[in-house]
């Protein structure tokens, strides 16, 4: 006999009250508490259809960390050479990820091209969003421009787990996965799909499963009107690598960013881009960040950041005016905004130059997001560029991160640096003097001028 019973849960981080509150007591949110319906079994739970999956059953044991041999983790590389960086050399087996972007942003184009390309894999595609017609057009559509075409491949459109463990327990895949994780429904819980109680218990379920059968498992998620993931934020903990899918639709670039990975580095970054035929991965993404242009234009600096393992050469534009309502406005894209206000008043304080008025406009070219503080001194140039009116001469970039005091600091990983402009045709190259340790200039083609403060950029640029 089995009772049931409601619950509030709160839409921001999932912690469950047994009556309504204004404030959540774990994460400080306000009015974020929803009564959902939660069916509790008094017996044991039913088969959840994995349970004769593997023969081998684990036995828990408590083991010394000294007996525990060290080996590589094997990992299933696809085809696809910006989804093995970002994940950090190819899959893990038993690895459970988690994918996040806006609607129509092409993350399920993405994973099933990415399922079409891998031949020697069995792999099963659940969709509780499209009809097994329209993923079908699709690959087609994918399929027309080459190999993307396998086999192996099966497709399930099913919302209940305890329906698709039990396909799962037929099919045996080596590769799983899921478009979406919001749309699944588990029968252990009453309330609707896509709320918080029912995404977490279907995520522990193929949690779960990914660990026990040592299966890869990918969930497709979706994402919040502020940018976060939706659901509670205990997901992203369940999860082994969480992954944001990001681009401009204005723009046909897309960028695949690791938020968390507990199997490679979080500071990776892969680079597509979305044609008629699926997403294409863009090898050197420096040319397409550069704009091509004739003309000398004012207020445009170069700056040679690095992402994860990968230089890029990222074109930063900056335009200064006089503020014409008395409050100068402060508009960025792609940068920190307080990051900018602050290299201002370094401007203002150091160089003597009156921004106090002034209007200010940044964007990094091409719609990508830059957190690397070495574009410090690339953001100064444009923006004197722009004040002065005075275009940066074009063969020029620069690397450097800007402290308070108006120096310039030395960035890591500098020849890396050097190497990607000198391979884009740039003839100079402004470093900080506290780099000169790291940089063997004999080695350069590339002319490496070192300085130390933001005054002298400025005397020798302008």
């Amino acid at each position: 006999m089995s009772k049931t019973k409601s619950s509030f849960f709160c839409q921001n981080c999932g912690y469950e009250s047994v009556k309504w509150v204004g404030q959540c007591p774990s994460c400080g949110q306000w009015n974020m508490f929803v009564e959902e319906l939660v069916h509790k079994e008094t017996g044991k739970k039913t088969d959840n259809g994995w349970d004769d999956y593997n023969e081998e059953k684990r036995t828990a044991k408590t083991i010394s960390l000294k007996d525990i041999k060290s080996s590589e983790e094997k990992r299933l590389p696809t085809t696809d050479a910006e989804l093995n960086r970002v994940l950090g050399g190819g899959i893990v087996p038993g690895s459970l990820v988690l994918i996040a972007g806006e609607p129509g942003i092409g993350k399920s184009t993405l994973f099933l091209q990415n399922g079409l390309l891998l031949k020697d894999v069995t792999v099963l595609y659940i969709s509780g969003e499209e009809s097994e017609q329209q993923i079908k057009m699709r690959a087609d559509r994918l399929s027309s421009a080459g190999p993307a075409k396998n086999d192996n491949f099966y497709l399930l459109t099913e919302t209940s787990t305890q329906t698709i463990f039990k396909e799962i327990k037929k099919l045996k895949p080596q590769l799983v996965i899921v478009d979406s994780v919001q749309t699944l429904q588990t029968p252990f819980i009453d309330s609707s799909p896509g709320s918080v109680s029912q995404i977490r218990e279907c995520t522990a379920e193929f949690q779960r499963f990914s660990k026990e059968t040592n299966t890869p498992v990918f969930l497709i998620g979706h994402i919040t009107k502020d940018g976060s993931i939706a659901g509670p934020k205990i997901l992203e903990h369940m999860v082994d690598t969480v992954l944001q899918f990001e681009g401009d639709r204005h723009y046909a670039y897309r960028i695949l960013r690791t938020l968390k990975n507990r199997f490679g580095s979080t500071a990776e970054l892969g680079i597509y881009e979305m044609t008629d035929t699926g997403m294409r991965g863009v090898q050197n993404p420096s040319e397409i960040l550069i704009t091509q242009k004739e003309d000398h234009l004012s207020g445009i600096a170069i700056a040679a950041t690095i992402e994860g393992m990968r230089p890029l050469l990222i074109e930063v534009q900056a335009l200064v005016t006089q503020s014409v309502y008395g409050t100068p406005q402060r508009t960025v894209s792609g940068f920190d905004l307080r990051r900018l206000q602050l290299l201002l008043a370094v401007l203002e304080k150091r160089g003597g130059f009156h921004f106090g008025m002034k209007d200010v406009f940044l964007n990094i070219a091409g719609g990508i997001k830059v957190e690397d503080p070495s574009i410090d001194l690339a953001v100064l140039c444009a923006l004197l560029s722009s004040y002065e009116d005075t275009p940066v001469p074009q063969h020029i970039c620069f690397a450097g991160e800007v402290g308070l005091s108006g120096e310039i600091r030395a960035v890591n990983r500098i020849e890396q640096r050097i190497a990607e402009a000198e391979k884009l045709g740039f003839e100079k190259i402004i470093v900080s003097k506290y780099n000169q340790k790291g940089v063997s200039k004999q080695k350069f083609n590339i002319e490496v001028v070192t300085m130390g403060r933001v005054e002298e950029v400025y005397r020798y640029l302008f």
